[in-house]
């Protein structure tokens, strides 16, 4: 067993697509996952499962939560090792606004080298980096004044899922109290 991440897209935001932190945890724990604990309300699920059992959770959590909550929304999963490596990639100094630094998590590479287009709608206060595991968009005056936030957010940022460097932390740190045996059977440290 190791520790995994669910990363829901676009759930709890306005009147669509609800999801309860509390069902989303048990759905998970339906469909045979351990030690799932949920973080804040935007759809992140930690969970353990065999390794073997990551490649389909995806599509697994997908249909479950269409079957069973009636909403259909892209997810995205990654192991605590997946997470650990987008963390060291961050190319940036330490922000002193950590809402204002956004990670972008996808399934595949291709998806997130579709956010290149981002580069072209930077302010000079701004900065994007493309990595294999994330894309890393620092909005320094904010994300709401940033018209590549928005485009990440948006219609760009389709096919991947958005957290704030604040979240991402939050979930590694709930990710390093899990159980990991993939390797040497010790809970992960990060």
């Amino acid at each position: 067993m190791e520790p995994f991440v669910a990363l829901l897209r676009g759930v709890n935001v306005g009147r669509g697509n609800r999801v309860p932190m509390a069902e989303l945890r048990a759905l998970l724990q339906r469909r045979g996952y351990s030690h799932v604990s949920t973080l804040l309300n935007s759809g992140n699920a930690v969970f353990c499962a065999p390794a073997k059992a990551a490649a389909r959770a995806e599509a697994t959590i997908a249909q479950a939560l269409a079957d069973e909550l009636g909403v259909s929304v892209p997810v995205i999963v990654k192991s605590s090792h997946e997470w650990t490596a987008a963390i060291a990639a961050n190319p940036g100094p330490a922000v002193d606004d950590p809402s204002r630094l956004l990670v972008a998590f996808a399934s595949t590479p291709g998806e997130l080298e579709n956010l290149a287009g981002l580069a072209s709608l930077l302010l000079p206060s701004e900065s994007f980096h493309l990595a294999s595991g994330a894309a890393y968009l620092h909005c320094a005056d904010g994300v709401l004044e940033s018209k590549a936030a928005a485009a990440l957010l948006g219609k760009l940022g389709r096919g991947v899922t958005t957290r704030n460097w604040s979240s991402v932390l939050k979930i590694a740190a709930v990710m390093a109290g899990m159980p990991d045996d993939s390797s040497s059977g010790k809970p992960l440290h990060g």
